[in-house]
């Protein structure tokens, strides 16, 4: 079987590497044989999926079948691994999940080039584009992590396993949508860098790759927050998110690609930003390729990362000609991206994109630096300086609390100029009620956000997302009552409507209400307590308004792990409300021991347990958390992925909406009229 693996990536190469010169001829020349030579290299490119599909195919087969004669299926499985953790096992290791790499950019290029008629040039220079990003992939794949290495010598019975911290139902979704997020990227980046080199007339190419920046910016964010509840319900310290450098390394490109997502407009609208929207797409894709070097090349500890390897120095050539080329066409062919307009007033929908992107740049580069920075300390003084959260969060939180404020007021600013009484009128109700909130949290005791700096963090957070919601909310009930005016229809029905008339503006704005209730789940963090405590049987741990109490503790033993399990009943304010299970495993292949924290969520706070070990007695030992409004980030996060879903759905006619006669709105205003007196 590891030859027909092997095979199929040497295809896959050779098809590659003929996609891209072939292509390059067949756009470069005139006549029927540069045409039929570019339409070979679009059919060749096709195929390069159905090779890689070959090879992904047969290493989770071969983890299926337990052939521990391959020596990537040795290291990362065993017999007793279930179904759905033998299939993971293809993005589990740095070979595989380099194929797996290979595999999703086939997939991508196959869907573009099957879709070739939307503009057949274009879609031929990003072919190219693809295709060279293909051939530096399958290289890796065939010589520098190739996953169908043989085992030399007697071949084990049984495999080294899954690492325990991948064996986790999440851990089977949350590494496809990272790489989809990832390796998306490339087809803007593609586009992009095609209408560049060709000098291409208008914003034709911004529509066509609207929808798959925001599919794949759509995907990138599904896996850092699955990455954010796998921290958490796995890894067992009670967080989601500790600013390890691999979860910087995806929070990066997202955050590029959300700066694009916004400024990208004004090149719709405007005619503006053409350079700056033309490099925020080159440095999304060239910080996801960053983001996959990081995973890999060892220059920074992680817990996510892959072994050291040398395989860094591939990418860090890669990022270098892609930057090269990304230069090149862009001094070439830099007077094609004049504005054809300038910013006319600071308080307009223009300036609130520009502070947007120039924020969420700034977090951008806060994250790069600190991420870089042990690394930059190595070189320079030959001392490797940590950079710890207190430094993120140090920088990060005020240009958040920026940010929010702009997603309150940039939708309720116009293109080209907003009047103060618009701002008035349009703020005026949702900013009463945010002070109103604060108000409430100092009076009952909530915060202290006077006395405490990370409680004024929170307590500003909770202020500025309740403005959020509420504009959002406002901008909806405005919209809806118009339609229900001139339809007659009621309120729910017309924002039904409303929101189909405008999928985009009206996704967009439950996208950043879900944003905002994610910032206030993440103000909780600011009021976690834990405690650790050795409990016997009957012995209890007070914390907050729980009480927690060890009811017995216990052995189990199946073929891939041994565990053992505390039994805790919880008690809050004297009231038994549930038994909480904490498990601590040793996997038996690997030998390595994990934690299953046990988790009970409420609107309010999430109680954590955690079995951290046994004490000398043999009693075991239980780190109990109170994270408070944990819940709220995943509830925004599912709002999120709603907002985006609908944002990708087509508006309707506005035709369709039927509309009240003229004599009907006239008697309608006249009764209103007469009430009134």
């Amino acid at each position: 079987m590891s030859a027909l693996g092997s095979y199929s990536l040497l295809l896959g190469l050779a098809l590659s590497v003929y996609a891209f010169v072939a292509g390059i001829i067949g756009v470069t020349r005139k006549g029927h044989a540069a045409e039929v030579l570019g339409e070979t290299a679009r059919r060749a490119g096709i195929a390069v999926f159905g090779c890689v599909l070959i090879a992904g195919t047969v290493l989770v087969v071969a983890a299926f079948r337990n052939d521990f004669s391959i020596a990537y299926i040795l290291h990362h499985s065993n017999v007793a691994l279930s179904a759905p953790y033998k299939f993971a096992v293809l993005w589990s290791g740095q070979e595989g999940s380099l194929l797996f790499w290979s595999l999703l950019l086939g997939g991508y290029g196959l869907v573009l080039r099957l879709r070739y008629k939307v503009d057949a040039k274009l879609v031929a220079y990003a072919s190219i584009i693809i295709a060279g990003v293909q051939v530096f992939f399958l290289l890796l794949n065939n010589f520098a992590a190739n996953p169908f290495g043989i085992v030399t010598g007697t071949i084990p019975p049984d495999g080294n396993g899954l690492n325990p911290l991948l064996q986790y139902a999440e851990m089977v979704i949350h590494p496809p949508m990272l790489y989809l997020g990832y390796v998306g990227m490339t087809v803007p980046f593609a586009f992009a860098l095609a209408a560049l080199i060709m000098k291409y007339p208008g914003e034709k190419w911004i529509h066509i790759t609207r929808r798959w920046t925001m599919v794949t910016w759509m995907f990138l964010s599904v896996g850092i927050v699955l990455g954010a509840h796998w921290a958490y319900t796995v890894l067992g310290w009670g967080g989601y998110w500790g600013w390890d450098p691999v979860e910087n390394a995806s929070l990066m490109p997202w955050l590029t690609g959300t700066a694009f997502l916004h400024s990208v407009m004004m090149q719709e609208k405007r005619g503006m930003l053409k350079i700056w929207n033309m490099w925020l797409i080159f440095s999304t894709f060239l910080l996801s390729l960053f983001g996959t070097f990081l995973t890999r090349s060892g220059v920074v500890s992680s817990v996510h990362a892959f072994a050291q390897s040398s395989i860094g120095t591939w990418f860090v050539v890669f990022m270098a000609v892609v930057l090269a080329t990304c230069l090149w066409f862009f001094l070439a062919n830099r007077d094609h991206l004049r504005s054809e307009n300038r910013l006319e007033s600071l308080v307009s929908r223009e300036s609130s994109f520009l502070f947007n992107n120039l924020i969420l740049l700034v977090a951008c580069f806060t994250v790069l630096w600190g991420t870089l920075f042990p690394v930059l300390s190595e070189w320079v003084e030959g001392n490797k300086v940590t950079v710890g959260p207190p430094f993120f969060n140090k920088v990060n939180i005020p240009v958040a609390l920026l940010l929010l404020l702009l997603t309150a007021v940039g939708p309720l600013l116009s293109w080209r100029k907003t009047s103060t009484d618009s701002i008035r009128r349009n703020l005026l109700v949702p900013a009463l009620l945010s002070a109103a909130v604060g108000i409430a949290a100092i009076a009952l005791h909530w915060m202290h956000p006077f006395l405490i700096q990370a409680e004024f963090y929170s307590w500003m957070t909770l202020i500025l997302g309740t403005l959020v919601l509420s504009t959002v909310v406002s901008e909806f009930y405005r919209g809806g009552r118009v339609i229900a005016h001139q339809t007659g229809r009621n309120i729910a029905s017309s924002l039904f409507v409303l929101t189909r008339r405008n999928t985009r503006r009206y996704g967009g704005y439950l996208v950043h209400f879900g944003v905002a209730i994610m910032f206030i789940g993440f103000a909780g963090s600011a009021f976690n307590q834990d405690i650790e405590r050795e409990l016997a049987n009957g012995e209890s741990v007070s914390l907050g308004r729980y009480t927690v109490t060890c009811k017995a503790y216990t052995q189990d033993d199946n073929a891939n792990y041994s565990s053992e399990w505390a039994i805790m009943d919880v008690f809050h304010d004297g009231k038994k409300v549930d038994t909480m299970y904490p498990e601590r495993r040793v996997y038996k292949a690997s030998q390595q021991p994990a934690t299953m924290p046990a988790i009970r969520s409420t609107l309010g706070e999430d109680l954590y347990l955690v079995y951290t070990g046994n004490s000398d007695t043999g009693h075991p030992i239980i780190r109990v958390h109170e994270n408070p409004l944990v819940f709220w980030i995943w509830a925004g996060a599912h709002l999120l992925l709603i907002g985006t879903l609908l944002a990708l759905v087509p508006s309707m006619a506005t035709a369709r909406v039927p509309v009240r006669s003229a004599a009907k709105v006239l008697a309608d205003g006249r009764q209103a009229v007469g009430a009134g007196d």
